[in-house]
């Protein structure tokens, strides 16, 4: 089913290459990758992709219990402490660091896949399941775009897009992955421009509704970019808003400080419909270990980020979108 680096985007390259439409997943560390026709797609997978789907949509009539069991602080601000002196010393200028969170509700993980409200869900298998804000890339025609997302506020603060689009240290911190973003597509495309810097959506988070920073950046593929899908994207891979700048070392530092394996959380999934291309980052997401639900989720971290408030933040990314 999981096929290696190599053989994986190779595959998706034949797929792209013959205009055969399929999904794809690929891991955060790209070691594992699923590429699939829709054609033949096993029935215990599910997608959406804005419009894009193969499931009927569905009302949740049952009533849910949820709760959960994040880090405790002092060990957050530990592991953060180690960030900030990787920042000091120039390793870094900007990491996510994540964690993930035991919960406990009465749904399953198809019901809740079912039920979740995002532009972007996924379900596999009943091990894991994704219900993101985020797209990755989109390809329509020759142009490819990407929409990365930094930067989140309770919506129902007072003046609360205000006050997150005037905050210094979420705009420093948007403002490096934009220029990272810029980078991984000019590695791979042509006349790379921003389009939108900086724009809002709002996002339910459980009882919360949350505004997060987005902006558009679009590029110019050459005219075989299907027959080359696969290396395009395993290019500009990890997506940047989930691992930070420069890339290669704040890859290594997220392996150093993170006491877990992300797997397929922060990796992405997308589907060719046999001309276009559309894909999401993996976050909002749920894994399945045995009996236990774990929900991974983290943040932005630069020289000016202050331990409580990212912590909050972290929590306040553990929900269920009903």
């Amino acid at each position: 089913m999981w096929l290696d680096t190599d053989n994986g985007f190779q595959h998706i390259n034949e797929l792209a290459k013959n205009n055969i439409p399929f999904l794809t997943i690929i891991s955060y560390d790209k070691q594992k990758i699923f590429a699939q026709p829709l054609d033949a797609l096993d029935d215990d997978i599910y997608y959406k992709l804005e419009e894009w789907r193969n499931y009927p949509v569905e009302q949740r009539t049952k009533d849910f219990t949820f709760s959960k069991k994040p880090v405790d602080f002092d060990t957050y601000r530990q592991t953060l402490d180690k960030i900030l002196e990787e920042i000091r010393l120039g390793n870094t200028y900007l990491l996510n660091l994540t964690f993930k969170t035991p919960i406990e509700t009465n749904l399953t993980l198809k019901e809740i896949f079912t039920y979740a409200r995002a532009k972007f869900k996924l379900y596999f298998k009943e091990q894991f399941i994704c219900f993101s804000p985020e797209r990755f890339v989109e390809i329509e025609g020759n142009t490819i775009s990407t929409y990365p997302m930094k930067g989140t506020i309770d919506a129902n603060l007072p003046d609360a897009e205000e006050i997150i689009l005037s905050n210094q240290k979420e705009m420093a911190e948007h403002v490096m992955i934009v220029d990272l973003m810029r980078n991984d597509l000019g590695i791979i495309g042509e006349e790379v421009q921003v389009e939108k810097f900086r724009y809002t959506d709002r996002i339910k988070a459980g009882e919360k509704e949350l505004l997060q920073v987005s902006s558009k950046i679009t590029a110019k593929l050459p005219d075989n970019w299907r027959e080359d899908l696969g290396r395009l994207l395993e290019k500009i891979l990890p997506a940047g808003s989930i691992s930070g700048t420069p890339k290669r070392s704040t890859v290594n530092i997220i392996n150093s400080v993170e006491e877990y394996e992300r797997e397929f959380y922060t990796g992405i999934f997308g589907v060719f419909d046999g001309e276009s291309f559309r894909s999401s980052v993996m976050i909002r997401f749920i894994d399945k270990e045995g009996d236990q639900l774990f929900y991974k989720s983290g943040g932005g971290i630069t020289i000016d980020s202050d331990a409580q408030s990212e912590y909050e933040e972290l929590i306040d990314k553990v929900y269920l979108p009903f």
